[in-house]
């Protein structure tokens, strides 16, 4: 049985924890804050709650084979998950489009696309979401299920198949935006970039590869823990420490002890020292001296944040209205969430709704304004502001001061492609018996890439350099 310490007490650091002492390892969370969950946060108010970090779960069988593999109870009976159907609504006003996609049904966003963008729309969708799939078939496993091996190299290339231009000669891969620009065309190539770019990934510099996230969401779906996705955090805590964690708040760790070349614990900010045969950095690796280096030559150093408006509004929700929607505005967008939750409000009377979007970290980068955010927000929410009771807008500061992250910068997803670029770091590192999870890791930000990296960790400790990846 090893001592093994984990900093942080988000998603990813949590999943790690919770497999760890499945085999037997004695594991201690050291959190800097008082509670836990990272970025999954909940905000309340007079009656309202609000989810602060992300608002809908994508592959939940990621959550699932946490709980199948760390006791005999499934996350099903943790938590109530439902799947957002409709999927998502589109609203474009500089095209005067407004077009709402059901969930798990080619044909039927197919027949919607064709209605909103004229015959053949739905048909082109489907082409390239067929070949999102392709890269996603060629990349799951060593993008998503395995360790980073062979260096960034190895995933450099881009995978998806895009269609050649007819007498024009490739020089270089093209940028998902490309993509949507050729295959697509007009407002229905701008679905498919709003799609990406909420994960602060931007689509003119991105790989066509990045189109395996919209897939990844029409095929899997977009799912929601009723009581908001804190309840999610709740259940992975508790299965926790039903596994005999320990966790320690207001513990912040200084820095990483390494002794004879390995790391041997951690020295926390009291001065106090805590021993560990093995050390799980689940934080923004840039914190951390042994790691600034390292870390800061991955993707980080230019991760966006986000900007979030939390909505009291007066008034039921409408039981027609959609669960998400993105409102596709030329250089800016955002994304409205309409739970239809009790939970989220105090009575039947009134709404709970999150506005959000990206922008720079450290709100750099030409960061909205709220009035910009209710703006576009009202295109979603007909009679907005007159239902407004109040607001609360979470910038970029508020990030970083939830979960630590430098500048308040949200992780992206790794990417295949680009030269290796959008890649993370590996979850081995440099240091022997210091280990990275959570989103700033191999396979990346999002619950569900947060999630996996607590499969991959716990691997790499518990079978060596012999593990192969998650099964």
């Amino acid at each position: 049985m090893a001592r093994i310490a984990v900093i942080g007490a988000g998603m990813g650091a949590m999943a790690t924890a919770a497999r760890l002492a499945v085999a037997g390892h004695r594991v201690t969370v050291y959190e800097r804050g008082t509670t836990y969950g990272g970025a999954v946060g909940r905000y309340e108010r007079e009656g309202f709650a609000f989810d602060t970090g992300p608002g809908l779960l994508h592959l939940p069988a990621v959550y699932r084979d946490l709980f199948v593999k760390t006791g005999r109870q499934p996350l099903e009976s943790r938590v109530d998950m439902v799947r957002a159907d409709p999927a998502v609504r589109h609203v474009l006003p500089h095209l005067g489009v407004d077009v709402t996609l059901p969930a798990a049904s080619h044909g039927g966003v197919a027949a919607a696309l064709d209605e909103a963008f004229g015959a053949g729309a739905g048909e082109r969708w489907n082409g390239v979401l067929g070949r999102a799939r392709d890269a996603w078939d060629a990349t799951r496993r060593p993008l998503l299920e395995e360790p980073l091996r062979g260096g960034r190299e190895a995933l450099g290339s881009d995978p998806y198949p895009a269609v050649r231009r007819s007498g024009l000669l490739r020089r270089r891969p093209p940028t998902l935006a490309e993509v949507a620009a050729r295959e697509l065309g007009g407002g229905l190539g701008e679905l498919l970039t709003g799609l990406v770019a909420p994960y602060g990934i931007d689509p003119g510099r991105a790989p066509a590869s990045a189109a395996v996230l919209p897939y990844m969401e029409q095929t899997f779906g977009s799912w929601y823990v009723r009581g908001g996705m804190r309840e999610l955090a709740t259940a992975v805590h508790e299965r926790c420490r039903e596994r005999k964690v320990d966790f320690l708040f207001g513990a912040e760790v200084r820095e990483v002890l390494v002794r004879d070349g390995r790391a041997a614990g951690l020295l926390l900010a009291d001065g106090c020292e805590a021993p560990a045969d093995f050390v799980v950095c689940g934080i923004d690796p840039r914190l951390l001296p042994e790691m600034a280096r390292e870390a800061g030559a991955a993707r980080g150093a230019d991760a966006p944040s986000r900007v979030t408006l939390l909505l009291a509004l007066r008034g039921a929700r409408p039981a027609r209205a959609v669960h998400r929607t993105l409102v596709h505005s030329p250089g800016l967008s955002a994304t409205v969430l309409r739970p239809d939750d009790p939970a989220t409000r105090p009575d039947a009377d009134h709404e709970a709704v999150t506005v959000s979007a990206v922008c720079g970290p450290g709100g750099a980068g030409a960061a909205p304004s709220a009035e910009e955010l209710l703006d576009l927000a009202g295109k979603a929410v007909p009679g907005l502001r007159e239902r407004l009771l109040w607001q609360e807008a979470l910038t970029p500061a508020d990030v970083e001061a939830a979960t630590g992250a430098v500048g308040g910068s949200v992780p992206a997803p790794s990417l295949a492609g680009a030269g290796g670029r959008l890649l993370h770091p590996a979850n081995t590192t440099s240091v022997p018996g210091l280990y990275l999870a959570g989103g700033w890791a191999h396979p990346g930000g999002g619950l569900a890439h947060a999630g996996m990296t607590g499969a991959l960790v716990a691997g790499l400790i518990v079978e060596g350099a012999d593990f192969r990846g998650s099964r």
